[in-house]
């Protein structure tokens, strides 16, 4: 099956070749939108994941049928966005966001036994920093209803646009006085909820520490 092109058509001064700066994006948000053709018919589910090096990994249930799928084969399109701000023009035409958006394509290989236990221990870090040292380990019936899989971020099966210019207003627009500018936009973590079950005299973990105190404004990077 061919590849889709990469190349943006729309706006392409907005496109990127830098691989740091895709790398940053995608170490920036835990969500993607995942797209493919199950049954004769297209399909988008969202999911968790993490940039692990050059790799791309999700992990789901073993009887998640769009899982099953991706793990056979099945050509996929992931899209990751972020929005980053509000351009606030001086007309609605030209007000727009600032935004970071990728497009991966290809296919997922599901990652064999010897190291499964290891990439699920390497996502839990990744979403919750020093969270796996807290931890039980994982048991088997666990590992066995979770799969995990990886797509390899190459050279040239990723496409990235960004957006964080000013306001384009025409000349009369600007003249005619209108407040115009940027309003950033960001995602932070939030002061923690103990769980109904969970005694008052246990303290919070380092882990949860970590998001909420030097590490509250970003999402912790991947390796790599």
């Amino acid at each position: 099956m061919p590849q889709p092109s990469t190349r943006i058509s729309r706006l392409s001064e907005k496109q990127s070749a830098s691989r740091a700066e895709l790398n940053a994006l995608l170490d920036a948000t835990p969500l993607a939108t995942i797209a493919l053709i199950r049954d004769g018919h297209p399909v988008v589910f969202p999911t968790g994941f993490a940039r692990l090096d050059d790799e791309f990994v999700i992990h789901g249930s073993t009887g998640s049928p769009w899982m099953r799928a991706a793990a056979d084969g099945a050509a996929v399109a992931v899209s990751v966005t972020t929005l980053d701000g509000v351009v606030v023009a001086r007309s609605g035409f030209e007000s727009s966001f600032h935004y970071r958006s990728a497009v991966l394509y290809g296919t997922f290989e599901l990652i064999e036994a010897a190291h499964h236990e290891a990439y699920l221990e390497a996502l839990t870090d990744t979403f919750i920093p020093g969270r796996v040292a807290e931890l039980r380990a994982s048991n088997r019936r666990e590992l066995a209803a979770t799969m995990a899989l990886r797509l390899p971020i190459g050279e040239d099966n990723w496409s990235l646009k960004v957006s964080a210019g000013w306001p384009q207003d025409p000349d009369e627009d600007v003249a005619a006085g209108a407040w115009a500018g940027v309003v950033p936009l960001t995602t932070v973590y939030g002061e923690p909820r103990r769980a109904p079950d969970c005694p008052s005299e246990i303290p919070v973990p380092g882990s949860v520490q970590g998001m909420t105190g030097e590490l509250a404004n970003r999402r912790p990077g991947a390796r790599g």
